[in-house]
């Protein structure tokens, strides 16, 4: 019977070849991959750190268990007669089982050493973090550490004493059984029974967890600077002057208390091995649960403000560092409503660049009338700035993607070696709009048809946010380009993306990995062939640096040569900063450090350092100093397209709407909080514009998002950031006076609302079955005033596509609706030139003879009366609004 535990050891083989295989299929995969990307240093840097960490792991793991299991054998017990198994169903002379538990001891060694080696290649981060540590130069105000300590090397350490317990636990549970079954422990009538030898060993366990116990409790004291204090985190009162004492005393205590215990369990002294724990264990509830209650409840709660105050100062002070909130310069604006045309016509570049068009209808629009086939599809749209015809303009811009699962016909040929890319762009002012109420386009169609300065010179998509995951090139299948009316046309990949599969062993090694024989097998395939993978943009650019945090929006940009490359911006972030407060999920500092560009065509990936004061990113360049590149490598046409992130200015504000407040009793009172205004659910978010701000010269490109008061309505501040050249990354907090009332997105929404003659309108609209799309409400700051604009759109049902129709532009107590914004804009500010478009606009207009006027007048008076008759109220709305337009034009 014992013969069949001879095939021990080729289960174990098979244990280990298995998942081996698979390992080095990833493995060689991963290796063409980053020499493809010119990243191979990463590569070997990661895997140098997970096989020395894995091997140290399992290995140590191995062997305190193998001396442990060893001496555990060599031990020999008087004890002998029949061991039980099952119930007694199955009974084996203890000789026999002596013999079984050597093997069996050794095998189980072995997988938890496997488990032990796997668990370490995990934590190859954090080895490397404190390997490659650093200090910040700013010390935490209670202990005194280094802030790099709790960034870098609190973490190791933790992982290290968690280590060393699962060591010692699975050895004391090893030497357990195997003294068990070798008669070292035995059960009787009065319980179990221990051999001194055995006594021996477990005490000497049990002495060595003690002081992993112990440094347990000194690495606690560190905790404590992360704990939430209800009103404010990191340490408090209570904290300082109790629980931080009692882990000290703990520290001291529970080694001493571990040789008592030792002596105890070596001796056989019972009473003496249970008492110093008992100890320990009073000492803790007393000193961390116990005493910290009382003092809190008699104490600090009476007098919390004053106690606390330090401390607040402290959670104020680091986490206003760890969301860069410190750089918010914060300057009074000093608001009026005084605004006049003159004003409007100076501010021309800002009137010209208020974006109108929103992404969800005009991504429904791009798809509807640029979409070309219905295997493309228009992803997300984006917002940028280009210099157009030499003027500074902001723009939409869409690529245009290949779907595959909008395919016409699936098949491994199609969708692996004919459809392999999408192809070009949509592109256009933010705040144009054709008579039809559609958008106007400075690049469109298939082939890229250019309107403007702006040529897209290649515009084929390989890489994307849709792309799936991986194509063949340069088969002997031609590429599907795009379609004409005459015909298909066709291309091969020209670029250097993608693996060469020039060998058989290559072949197999892709069929292996990506599970298809059709690699191997297809004739198509020839040595010139290129296999192109990791094609997503998201998931290359972690495959690389799986230690950042990617923004969830990356954007297209048209370089100076005419290609198209992918910006991503990426995070660094930590849990691990005292007195931080934690977003949700626990990250307590985050920095927008590095932008990645990655090639559309080729794939080809660069990382470049946006903040190079970011102590995170140095310490990942220190680990992978060939990954990162300065800003300055980047190339000065991608640089004029850095954007600063609106998620991560959406996350500052959120912090900034409680932590703009520095003195500690106003923000514990909670005197001056802000929140993001709503407008229904969902909270508005940060968009782009271009502007002049206040005391500048010159239009620049922004980020905005404006703050009311904590519960009210009424505006208290807008919060910019700036994104062009030097200015990139610096924000400001421009705060209204709080002694009057400044109109807030809910007021104005509400006022809109109310108004009767938009009311009317859209229940007009609304009658007739269309939708009506009512845009965001954008608050746009010019000189020292505030104007509200908010476009409408109209679709004939929720497929339908939505047109542009109306404008609605709020300035103080003032509302109206107008065909666009420069009609809104002269409804408001009288008969003047608003703006120079909207002089142009009208120029012509302003000439017509009065007769002719009144014929006009005449003519839409009719075809109302016959809208009205057919009940086409929607159209007698239209027609009566540019009645009025032309009986105010006759009264001027």
């Amino acid at each position: 019977m014992f013969s069949k535990f001879r095939l021990i050891p080729y289960i174990i083989a098979l244990l280990v070849i298995i998942p081996f295989v698979s390992s080095l299929l990833g493995f060689f995969t991963d290796w063409l991959f980053f020499a493809e990307t010119g990243f191979s240093s990463v590569f070997t840097t990661t895997l140098y750190a997970k096989t020395g960490v894995g091997l140290l792991s399992g290995v140590f793991l191995f062997a305190v268990l193998l001396i442990n299991i060893l001496y555990a054998n060599r031990a020999r017990f008087p004890y002998s007669g029949v061991f039980m198994v099952g119930g007694g169903n199955f009974r084996v002379q203890r000789d026999d089982a002596v013999r079984l538990v050597k093997p069996l001891a050794l095998l189980a060694s072995m997988l938890l050493a496997l488990f032990a080696g796997n668990w370490g290649a995990l934590q190859w981060e954090e080895v490397l973090l404190f390997v490659n540590r650093v200090n910040v130069g700013t010390v935490d105000p209670v202990i005194g550490k280094d802030i790099g300590f709790y960034l870098f090397s609190l973490p190791f350490w933790e992982t290290l004493k968690g280590f060393a317990g699962f060591v010692l636990l699975a050895t004391a549970v090893m030497a357990g059984v195997v003294y068990f079954v070798r008669g070292g422990i035995t059960l009787t009538d009065r319980g179990a029974a221990v051999d001194e030898k055995v006594r021996r060993h477990l005490a000497v366990l049990a002495g060595i967890f003690t002081c992993v116990i112990a440094a347990g409790f000194y690495l606690d004291s560190f905790r404590l600077l992360f704990s939430n204090n209800g009103a404010f985190y990191g340490a408090g009162y209570v904290d300082v002057n109790s629980r931080l004492l009692t882990y000290r005393i703990l520290t001291f205590v529970t080694p001493l208390a571990g040789v008592m215990l030792a002596l105890g369990i070596w001796k056989g002294a019972w009473r003496m091995a249970l008492l110093p724990p008992i100890v320990v264990v009073a000492l803790y509830v007393i000193g961390i649960r116990v005493y910290p209650g009382v003092l809190h409840k008699f104490k600090v709660a009476p007098n919390e403000l004053a106690l606390e105050t330090p401390y607040i100062e402290n959670n104020l002070k680091f986490t206003r560092f760890g969301f860069d909130l410190e750089k918010i310069e914060t300057v009074p604006f000093d608001v009026d409503t005084k605004l006049s045309s003159a004003d409007i016509a100076n501010n021309d570049a800002t009137i010209k660049n208020i974006r109108l068009w929103d992404h969800a209808p005009l991504l429904k629009t791009y798809s509807q009338l640029q979409q070309i086939r219905t295997y493309y599809k228009f992803f997300d749209v984006d917002n940028d700035r280009y210099k157009v015809n030499g003027q500074y303009t902001q723009v939409m811009l869409s690529p245009r993607e290949l779907s595959y699962a909008d395919l016409p016909s699936k098949n491994w040929i199609n969708e692996r070696l004919i459809f392999t890319h999408g192809n070009g762009i949509t592109f256009g002012p933010v705040s144009r709009i054709s008579k039809e109420g559609l958008p106007e386009f400075f690049v469109k169609d298939i082939p890229a048809v250019s309107l403007a300065d702006i040529k897209v010179t290649r515009p084929e998509i390989y890489f994307g946010e849709l792309s799936n995951d991986y194509v063949v090139v340069k088969t002997k299948i031609p590429e599907f380009s795009y379609p004409t009316a005459t015909g298909d046309i066709n291309t091969t990949y020209a670029g250097k993306g993608g693996v060469a599969i020039d060998s058989l062993l290559k072949k197999a090694l892709f069929a292996a990995m990506f599970k298809t024989e059709k690699i191997l097998l297809s004739s198509d395939i020839t040595a010139e062939s290129r296999i192109i993978y990791n094609r997503n943009i998201n998931e290359r650019i972690k495959a690389i640096a799986p230690f950042l945090r990617f923004d969830g929006d990356p954007y297209m940009v048209v370089d100076a040569t005419g290609r198209l490359k992918w910006i991503i911006d990426a995070y660094t972030y930590s849990d691990r900063l005292p007195y931080s407060k934690p977003l949700r999920g626990g990250i307590n500092y985050m920095r927008n450090s590095v932008k990645t560009v990655v090639d559309a065509y080729d794939g080809s990936v660069g990382f470049y350092i946006s903040d190079p004061n970011d102590v995170l990113v140095k310490v990942y360049s220190r680990m992978f100093p060939g990954l990162f590149k300065p800003m300055t490598a980047m190339s000065d046409d991608l640089r004029t397209h850095v954007r600063y992130p609106h998620q991560f200015l959406q996350l500052q504000a959120a912090m900034f709407a409680a932590y703009h407040m520095t003195d500690p009793k106003v923000f514990y009172n909670k005197e001056n909080l802000w929140e993001i205004p709503a407008l229904g659910e969902k909270p508005m978010e940060a968009y782009y514009t271009i502007m002049k701000l206040p005391g500048e010269k010159v239009e620049e490109y922004i980020l905005l998002l404006p703050f009311t008061p904590s519960k009210r309505d009424n505006l208290a501040a807008w919060l910019t950031a700036r994104c062009d050249g030097e200015n990139y990354g610096k924000i400001r907090a421009y705060t209204f006076p709080r002694d009057r009332l400044v109109y807030g997105p809910k007021q104005i929404d509400a006022r809109i609302n109310q108004d009767s003659f938009i009311s009317q309108q859209l229940t007009l609209w609304n009658q007739r079955g269309s939708e009506v799309i009512r845009g965001s409400l954008l608050v746009i700051p010019i000189e020292k005033s505030l104007l509200y604009v908010q476009p409408l759109f109209l679709a004939a049902d929720k497929a339908g596509l939505p047109e542009l129709k109306r404008v609605i532009v709020a300035f103080g107590d003032q509302v109206v609706m107008e065909e666009n914004l420069e009609l809104a804009l002269q409804r408001l500010f009288g008969g003047k030139k608003a703006v120079a478009a909207a002089s142009a606009a009208v120029a012509t207009d302003s000439k017509a003879s009065p007769s002719s006027l009144a014929k006009e007048a005449m003519s839409l008076y009719d075809r109302a009366i016959n809208l009205q008759r057919q009940g086409n109220w929607s159209g007698y709305g239209e027609e009566l609004r540019k009645l009025e337009q032309v009986l105010k034009r006759m009264a001027q």
